[in-house]
């Protein structure tokens, strides 16, 4: 180790690479060009990650949304074509008899027209249980979300979107505590909401309790849909599979009716994007690695010209005393020294990209590139990885310059 204190160490490296100042730029521009890559992809791949997470961060992915249709197979007795209509027996039954299920929301759902003095509009309502906010967590601008004791009461009270109240109150006017008129009964507003731009099911503009919807739209136990949550250890499929399975037979319809249910799998369609995310991740690392091996590979073939031109000079050294090894550790010094300049360039020019890239496509609600950055240790990983390349490829040369005798290396020419 001495030699690395040696300041002719570091003053032949330095002679070496002024020599060759032109191969040296190419070679560093290559494995530097390789570090940016790898840093540009990871840090994309991270905004496109954090992107994700920030639409669906509030909704449980472990999910599936199943409703009543129309029968495809007699099926008992009963004619094809039939009309399937789910209740809440059919939710508690789910809940209480599906390996597996966390818990189920029964949902109702339909439009209706709303007034506020002169001002109305027709909007969407759902009744729904507090747990709802558990499945699909609402980003309350003012006030809450439906309670337990409003279920109990049944109280007249409704949360409502930004559009609703854009459309029924005046700018900067105060929402909660007001009143509303829904189907000619007059509800209290405790809640605004903002609109996620991912909806899972259908799009809903106010919320009031689900014991409360029963009772002014006389539904009396039918319920529209029902959102299934399974626990994260199981699988959203099966949970699927054997809810509609449990419905068929409550309902007697034909096992293999495919009709009769509709559903929607969010966790299964989480689970493919997670998936592309996790295969973008996996390219990167092979593109940005395989693009390191190659600029590494520059680094070997211009050290092994440099051994060439220089193998007089090796052959000299050897003569008055210099050991293999010194004369191995100074080559693949040399390797090590122009992988790290390279990447060094390369990280500060692939942080500098990435900063660009989340000033310009990772602002706003509808940024595609959400905070888009590598951690340090991703980046000492690579930096790790590109040393150990260095040397590796260093001792091909560097076992080049000592396999000559002495005497052979002064009489070339």
């Amino acid at each position: 180790m001495k030699f690395l204190f040696d300041g002719d160490t570091w003053q032949e490296l330095y002679d070496s690479i002024r020599k060759n100042k032109l191969r040296t730029l190419v070679t560093i521009f290559g494995v530097g060009f390789g570090i940016f890559l790898l840093i540009v992809l990871l840090g994309s791949a991270r905004g496109m990650e954090n992107s994700f997470n920030r639409l669906f961060g509030d909704f449980a992915t472990n999910t599936v949304f199943v409703w009543g249709q129309r029968t495809a197979k007699p099926f008992k007795g009963f004619q094809e074509g039939r009309r399937v209509r789910l209740t809440l027996d059919d939710a508690y039954r789910v809940e209480d008899n599906i390996p597996g299920v966390e818990f189920v929301v029964p949902r109702n759902q339909r439009g209706s027209q709303v007034n506020r003095g002169f001002l109305s509009g027709t909007f969407q309502i759902a009744g729904d249980y507090p747990l709802l906010d558990k499945v699909e967590k609402k980003k309350l601008i003012h006030g809450r979300f439906i309670n337990e004791n409003d279920m109990k009461n049944k109280r007249k009270i409704a949360v409502i979107s930004e559009d609703v109240y854009k459309q029924l109150f005046e700018k900067d006017e105060k929402a909660i505590g007001e009143y509303i008129e829904i189907n000619g009964i007059n509800f209290k507003v405790v809640g605004v909401f903002k609109v996620s731009n991912i909806n899972m099911g259908p799009p809903i503009n106010m919320h009031i309790p689900f014991t409360t919807f029963q009772q002014i739209f006389n539904q009396a136990g039918r319920i529209g849909w029902m959102v299934i949550t399974a626990k994260p250890e199981f699988n959203i499929v099966q949970v699927e599979k054997d809810s509609k399975l449990l419905l068929k037979n409550t309902h007697k319809i034909h096992p293999d009716d495919r009709r009769a249910f509709g559903s929607a799998n969010a966790g299964q369609q989480f689970a493919k994007v997670t998936g592309f995310l996790k295969g973008m991740q996996f390219l990167t690392w092979f593109v940005g690695i395989a693009t390191l091996i190659a600029g590494v590979f520059a680094i070997g073939n211009i050290l092994l010209i440099t051994v060439k031109e220089r193998t007089k000079e090796i052959g000299l050294r050897r003569a008055i005393g210099a050991t293999p090894l010194e004369i191995k550790s100074q080559v693949i010094l040399e390797a090590i020294v122009l992988c790290l300049i390279a990447s060094i360039i390369g990280i500060i020019f692939g942080g500098i990209t990435l900063m660009i890239i989340n000033a310009t496509a990772g602002q706003g609600p509808d940024a595609t590139l959400v905070n888009p950055s590598v951690s340090i240790a991703v980046v000492l990983a690579a930096l790790l990885i590109l040393i150990i390349l260095g040397v590796l490829i260093g001792l091909i040369p560097a076992f080049k310059a000592t396999s000559v005798k002495p005497i052979e290396a002064l009489r070339e020419e």
